[in-house]
This record gives structure tokens, C-alpha cells and sequence, in this order.
């Protein structure tokens, strides 16, 4: 199971910082990702972070978050982050984190459809 919390209501510039604690099993060989979806919207790619042994840590951003928001994992916590800086009302979503089997970033790895585990979503509303 994924579990995030971290949202909240923040003035535009603010900023926030989503957590996602995976229990049951270990993901530690699983790429993270964080998507959102707003009201009226389809679910997009915000994030997404793979580790492997030989490569260390693989990061990917959508481009309206690059240069705002980080993205990092936890192994030994089974916890995914996601750093959110100078928000933006259009930022304003519910955010999802998910997992998906393998250790080598694809860019696949954008795609809802690559991910097997979905958490519950978290609020973030951002204010102008």
C-alpha cells in the first residue's frame, strides 16, 4: 500500500512537501512517481525516480515543474518525497504517488499505465 500525505493550502510562491510511505513490501527495486490530476482534467506526470545499483538515482520532471520541485526516495524508509517550491495556483491538484516494477528509468515511466500501485491522493491548493 501507498499512503501520502502532505497536502495542504498554500499562498502562490509557498511552498510544501509530500511524503508517500509504501507498506507491505519493500520498493526499493520499484520506480516512484507523483502525478495529479485537477478538477476537470486528466490525470498528468509530475515526477518520477528510479534507483539502481549501478546507475544511482534517475530522476524525470514534467516541464511546468522543472526547476520547482524534487523528487527523492527513501529505501530505507520505503518513502517517496516530493519537494514542491514556488508553487503556483496552477499547480492546485490532487497528487497522486504510484509504483512500478524496475530499477532502469524509461520513459515509460511518464505513463499512468506503467504503474501497478496507486496511493490515495493527497490535496494541494494553491492560492493566488
Amino acid at each position: 500500500q501507498l499512503q501520502a500525505s502532505g497536502g495542504g493550502l498554500v499562498q502562490a510562491g509557498g511552498s510544501l512537501r509530500l511524503s508517500c510511505a509504501a507498506s507491505g513490501r519493500s520498493f526499493s527495486n520499484y520506480a516512484m512517481g507523483w502525478f495529479r490530476q485537477a478538477p476537470g482534467k486528466e490525470r498528468e506526470f509530475v515526477a518520477a525516480i528510479s534507483w539502481s545499483m549501478w546507475n544511482g538515482a534517475t530522476s524525470d520532471y514534467a516541464d511546468p515543474v522543472k526547476g520547482r520541485f524534487t523528487i527523492s526516495k527513501d529505501n530505507a524508509k520505503n518513502t517517496v518525497y516530493l519537494q514542491m517550491n514556488s508553487l503556483k495556483p496552477e499547480d492546485t491538484a490532487v497528487y497522486y504517488c504510484a509504483a512500478a516494477p524496475g530499477s532502469y528509468y524509461s520513459s515509460n515511466f511518464k505513463l499512468p499505465g506503467r504503474y501497478n500501485y496507486w496511493g490515495q491522493g493527497t490535496l494541494v491548493t494553491v492560492s493566488s
